[in-house]
């Protein structure tokens, strides 16, 4: 009696070598804006990131970060807000940012305007 063995996935050892699956699950789904910022800066030098980003576009993710972005209710965000009134600074800031995002997503071969609803 011979037992036949697998052959082996390399995939498998690639993907643990991903930010996402060495790192706690729940930091790329957190409320707090610091964590989700640390997230997105461990999705930098992801070998998958862009592939992730289109992915998540396609499935209009409704939150988390997914290749390098923020997504909030289906919709890339520059970051997330704390709870409670934003200050004008932080308006200004947003407005930035959402141009930020844009040129990202155009550098990624994503046109914002038709693939990816931008939250205002």
């Amino acid at each position: 009696m011979s037992l036949a063995l697998a052959p082996i996935d390399v995939s498998v050892e690639f993907e643990a070598n991903l930010p996402c699956r060495k790192f706690d699950p729940d930091l790329w789904f957190s409320d707090s804006p610091a964590q989700l910022e640390l997230a997105k800066s461990l999705c930098g030098d992801c070998p998958l990131r862009v592939e992730c980003l289109a992915g998540a576009v396609e499935r209009n993710e409704p939150w988390g970060v997914w290749g390098g972005e923020i997504f909030e209710r289906g919709a890339v965000v520059p970051r997330k807000r704390p709870r409670g009134r934003p200050r004008k600074v932080d308006v200004a800031r947003d407005a930035e940012l959402a141009v930020e995002v844009e040129e990202r997503l155009a550098a990624n071969g994503l046109d914002s305007r038709s693939s990816v609803r931008l939250a205002a």
